[in-house]
């Protein structure tokens, strides 16, 4: 496969005759790369991995709208296949003024426990609420409530970090602290992140456990992998590095560096024991790991799972090997939690 060749200002599908076939390099006096790297499929992941690597998504410009259609088309799909691997029942309600999706196993679930789920999406769209709660409520025994919090543009911060604050709030009228875990992907796990050091802020009592997968803890600076993936990995248009502020329609014109908008500014001492998901050609996979060390150097027992080969929260693909192996981490680390 064929890899990016920054100079140009994007990674773009090449004829035949014109892909790369050798690795060059160019350093500025800044330190900028210019690069060109042939980078075959991974042996080392699984064969309905490779296939999916193999695929050469057209990019195509969409309206905020388009995004969100076929974003809700996608999901509402791919739910309906983690059902027939993870069978669940699910409810749509309200909790707190809070629109979410109730996910409760079919047998055996634990009448104590529970977890929010914060979906990713950009902030600007729902691509999680189904595959990033189904798997791990039913592997997990475990109800999970599935926060739909309000999007931006229309809603900035700090809306979703209100609605998932005021869903956790609730649940603590019915469940222990030590039986609650929240967790989410790409913007759901910033947003989780968010949420505990929020939480600390106002005194209230922090769940038992954090997921935090593929997320980041830093508006302010951009990271090497945003320069090098986009959302699938080593396919599609990447602009080129910018100094612009980062979230513009989730943030605006806030301060990047306020600790409840980016953690790593926070004081994260005492937060709870987290788990830590990415990959190799995740464009969040520094995000994720230089949160991780900020909760090491805290003292946080946390731990850090990178997949090999795979792009942004490949676990949203149900029939991957690599997702089911990361459902049972994610669903394993919180039932461990929950029974201390």
């Amino acid at each position: 496969m064929a890899g990016m060749a920054l100079s140009t200002g994007a990674i773009a599908a090449q004829t035949a005759p014109t892909v790369p076939q050798t690795n060059t390099s160019v350093i500025d006096p800044d330190g900028t790369a210019h690069i060109t790297r042939v980078v075959p499929a991974p042996a080392t992941v699984s064969p309905e991995a490779q296939a999916s690597l193999r695929n050469n998504y057209p990019d195509r410009k969409q309206t905020l709208e388009e995004r969100r259609t076929g974003t809700d088309t996608w999901q509402n799909g791919a739910g309906l296949k983690s059902l027939k691997v993870y069978p669940a029942q699910i409810q749509r309600r309200s909790i707190a003024g809070v629109p979410v999706r109730d996910v409760t196993p079919l047998v055996n679930a634990h009448p104590d426990w529970v977890l929010i789920n914060l979906h990713g999406g950009g902030f600007n769209s729902d691509s999680g609420s189904f595959t990033e709660s189904i798997p791990v409520a039913n592997l997990a025994k475990t109800r999970v409530v599935a926060v739909l919090y309000r999007l931006a543009p229309e809603h900035p911060y700090p809306a979703a970090l209100d609605d998932a604050v005021a869903v956790y709030k609730d649940l603590l009228k019915t469940y222990k602290p030590a039986h609650i875990g929240v967790y989410g992907t790409s913007a759901g796990a910033i947003l989780t992140a968010e949420l505990a050091v929020r939480l600390k802020q106002l005194g209230l009592p922090e769940p038992a456990a954090l997921g935090i997968f593929s997320g980041l803890g830093d508006f302010s600076q951009s990271t090497d992998t945003d320069a090098i993936f986009t959302g699938r990995g080593l396919i599609g248009d990447l602009p080129l590095p910018s100094t612009e502020p980062k979230a513009t329609e989730y943030l605006g014109p806030l301060d990047r560096k306020d600790p409840v908008i980016s953690p790593v500014y926070a004081d994260l001492h005492g937060m709870p024991p987290a788990l830590f998901i990415t990959s190799t050609r995740d464009m969040l996979l520094s995000g994720t790991t230089i949160l991780h060390r900020a909760f090491l150097r805290a003292g946080v027992d946390a731990r850090l799972v990178v997949f090999e080969g795979l792009p942004h929260a490949f676990w949203n693909d149900v029939a991957l090997p690599e997702s089911r192996e990361a459902y049972g981490y994610m669903a394993g680390f919180f039932v461990g939690e929950f029974s201390k």
